[in-house]
Formats: C-alpha cells, sequence, structure tokens
C-alpha cells in the first residue's frame, strides 16, 4: 500500500476520534517492511505537530474539506509536515503526496494537494509570520492545555514542557538484572553496533542514541531487557519490595512494571495483575511469558471489589491510576488532538475512587504508590490530598530522593529533551491507631 496514503487514513482516523495506537498498528501490517518505519514517522510527526498545521490549512484552503473528505485534510497536514520538519527535496514531497491521492481513490483532490503545497511553498515566509502571534503556532499545543500548565508551573517549567513533548522521545531500556548487570548488558549493545550509555534516574536503565526495531536488542526474545521510559522504572523499587509480601499491580497494562516487579522480587507469595480490558491484559500476559515469569491476571474494574477481590489483603498495591498522560505527549502526540480540558476532572475522579476503592485491599503497615505520567497537580497531588483527609489510616510514606521536584505529597518528574518522562510518585502507608486495632 501506498506509504503516505497509509499515513493519512491513520492521521484521518486520529481526527475522527480514535487513538493513534489503535489506528497505527493495523495498518503497518499493510505496508511493505521497508516503508514501516517511514509510515510511523509520518504518523507522529504530523500529529505532533497538527496544531500548526491545521493554522496553516485553514489559510492555505479556501472552502472547507467535507467531513468524508478527512483523508484529504490529513494527506495535506503529512505533505506540510514533511515540507517543514523533514530533509527530503520539495518536489518530492510533492510529487509523492498528489500521488497519494489516486490511492486514496480521491482523484479529484490531484490538483488541490498540488496548489495547495506549491501555494504553502511559495509563501512560506509570510504565513508564518502572519500565524506567529497564535499560542497554538507558538507551542503547537491546544490553548486550554498551555494554560493548564501555566497554571501549573512557572514560565520556564512551561516552556520545557512544551519543548520536550515537540521533541522525539529517546527509546529506554530497562535490563533484567536477573539475567546479568547491566554493564554486561550494555557490552552486548555496542558488540552488536548499537551506541547506548547508562542512565542515572535507576539501576537498571539503559538509553539508545537512536531507536531501533525490538528484534535488534540482544536477547529481547528471551527476556534479557524491555523497553521501558527511565521515569516508569522507579516505580517497583518505591514498593520496597520483600520475599513473601502479596503484591498487587491494579490498572496494569501493558505490563511493563507487572514484569519489573516480577524481576525485582521473584520470592513473591502473590503476585496480581488487574486491568478492565481483556485486550490491554493480553498484553500483560504476552510480556509476562517472554521474560519468562508469571502473574495471576484477573479481568476485572480495580473499583469493583467485589468483581475481582478475594479478601486476601495485600502488602504492597502499584496504583499507576489512568490519567491525562501530558507526560508522555511525545509518545502519544494524539493527545494534543483527542484530549479535553474537561477530561482533566473526570480523571480525577476516576483517580479518586481508585484510591478508595483499593484502600480497603491493603493490610495495616502496607504501602501504596500512587503513580501518574501527567504533569497536571490536579491529577497528582490534588488527589492525594483529598485522599488524605477522607481517610486518618493513611499518611505519606515520604520518597527520599534526588530525581524529580518535591512536592507537598509526591515527587513530580517532567519530561525532558533526550531525557526521561513526566512522571508522578506519591506513597502512602496504612496506620491505624491503637483504638481502632483494638477493634
Amino acid at each position: 500500500m501506498n506509504t503516505r496514503a497509509a499515513a493519512a487514513q491513520v492521521v484521518a482516523s486520529v481526527l475522527r476520534g480514535q487513538s493513534l495506537s489503535a489506528a497505527l498498528p493495523p495498518m503497518v501490517l499493510r505496508v511493505e517492511e521497508r516503508d514501516r518505519s517511514l509510515l510511523k514517522e509520518l504518523c507522529f510527526g504530523t500529529l505532533r505537530w497538527q496544531p500548526c498545521l491545521t493554522l496553516y490549512l485553514e489559510v492555505l484552503i479556501t472552502k472547507p474539506l467535507r467531513a468524508k473528505d478527512l483523508e484529504i485534510q490529513a494527506l495535506l497536514m503529512i505533505g506540510l509536515y514533511q515540507l517543514l520538519h523533514l530533509r527530503v527535496a520539495e518536489h518530492a514531497v510533492v510529487n509523492e503526496t498528489v500521488t497519494a491521492t489516486k490511492a486514496l481513490k480521491r482523484p479529484w483532490a490531484k490538483a488541490m494537494v498540488n496548489a495547495v503545497l506549491r501555494n504553502f511553498l511559495r509563501q512560506k515566509e509570510a504565513l508564518a509570520e502572519q500565524l506567529s502571534p497564535q499560542r497554538a503556532f507558538q507551542t503547537a499545543h491546544p490553548d486550554w492545555l498551555v494554560g493548564a500548565f501555566k497554571h501549573a508551573w512557572s514560565e520556564p517549567r512551561t516552556s520545557e514542557i512544551i519543548a520536550a513533548n515537540n521533541a522525539r522521545a529517546p527509546m529506554t531500556l530497562r535490563v533484567n538484572c536477573a539475567h546479568g548487570s547491566r554493564s554486561d548488558y550494555l557490552g552486548r549493545l555496542r558488540a552488536a553496533g548499537l551506541e547506548a550509555n547508562t542512565i542515572e534516574l535507576t539501576d537498571s536503565g539503559i538509553q539508545l542514541t537512536s531507536p531501533v526495531d525490538v528484534s535488534q536488542l540482544p536477547g529481547f526474545d528471551l527476556g534479557d531487557c524491555s523497553v521501558q521510559d527511565g521515569a516508569a522504572q522507579l516505580a517497583a523499587p518505591l514498593l520496597m519490595l520483600e520475599p513473601g509480601q502479596r503484591v498487587l499491580d491494579a490498572c496494569s497494562a501493558p505490563g511493563g512494571k507487572t514484569g519489573h516487579i516480577a524481576e525485582a522480587q521473584p520470592q513473591l507469595e502473590a503476585l496480581v495483575a488487574l486491568d478492565s480490558d481483556p485486550r490491554r491484559l493480553q498484553r500483560v500476559r504476552d510480556n509476562l511469558t517472554r521474560l519468562g515469569l508469571d502473574a495471576e491476571l484477573r479481568e476485572a474494574d480495580a473499583s469493583d471489589l467485589g468483581a475481582w477481590w478475594d479478601q486476601q489483603l495485600f502488602d504492597r498495591i502499584l496504583l499507576d491510576a489512568p490519567c491525562s498522560a501530558t507526560g508522555v505527549i511525545r509518545r502519544h502526540p494524539d493527545i494534543k488532538l483527542l484530549r479535553t480540558a474537561a477530561d482533566i476532572e473526570n480523571l480525577a475522579a476516576i483517580q479518586e475512587r481508585l484510591l478508595q476503592s483499593l484502600w480497603p485491599t491493603l493490610k495495616n503497615n502496607g504501602v501504596l504508590v500512587y503513580a501518574t505520567c501527567s504533569v497536571l497537580p490536579r491529577e497528582n497531588d490534588r488527589v492525594i490530598e483529598t485522599f488524605l483527609h477522607a481517610h486518618s489510616d493513611a499518611y505519606i510514606y515520604a520518597i527520599e530522593a534526588d530525581w524529580g521536584l518535591q512536592t507537598n505529597f509526591g515527587r513530580q518528574l517532567f519530561p525532558l529533551i533526550g531525557g526521561q518522562d513526566g512522571f508522578y510518585y506519591a506513597r502512602l502507608q496504612k496506620r491505624r491507631n491503637d483504638i481502632e486495632s483494638e477493634k
């Protein structure tokens, strides 16, 4: 299948409301293997810069396209992305983009696509000057999201978050230290011709200089390493795992943290991995199988205790809560398009409900780690604050660390260009007073 036509179909699906993670994988299988990297680049890049590209098209297209022709709008955005951000000859971009109209079965659009792209090339500097006052053009983010960042953080911090969100994400690995040391695996990478370095954030992290397909990673199929951002690798150590413990990984899919827990402490009494989505739960199972590890998988909404809990208390709980994912926009650029301001309050309500529901399943003196990949306090510190006010037996178990920013109740990591994703962690301990313990 024509690669640019395939990319247009993916981007159009996202414009219609489908997530990139759902729209892209089926299309990857429809293009030649040699073209799959280009397909991903076009989809990710176009969605990364979609706010700017949309503004360009609003000026360049005098007559709005019909809803059924969203693929042509997507194709034009893909063409503009290449002209602005990729080192491809301009004439080649125009010709290939025009050719893709035939593959999309929109021959009527050939002349229009050609005219729009050539008009852009003639007016590129003037258009940029015309659009530059608009915040969405300056930031490649929707206005509400920039406003949310500014409300939460200082101007320099906001600019850093935006810049990191617009950059390509690095590829970071978690070495399975049960199979060999990090330094040994680093040597195996270099022997395979892959340039990489250790990261300071964790004891198991390695960052590749350039991303590669996992098939090129030594021992990947044998579970010697996993792809996981450095910030996400902090979850398992924060649980302070010990032999004989019962551990719950709530909202566990796709299973990266589940696998890390099992790697870090192989002598657990039980490891329960919970998720409400059967397809995502299968990804947990697949990841564990590749690692040669095991866990008890349960399909249920974590807040519905009657559907999954057997009344056996847990020593440790990891709640990696559903969130806005505003700390990982560079990995999921469709968030800029699909997320809305109203979503934040809705997600905070879900987060609060999950905490409230899971707390009774934790043993006295047990520890719960609350995590999100959000940089918005409404989903982080404010959720913890609300929970603490409502639960006299909940206490902050301080995270003593030199990473991230210390907040009132936890620690916040921000996305960094060439560094980790944005993550938030808070650690809670259940401690009943003497009167409650005697009841």
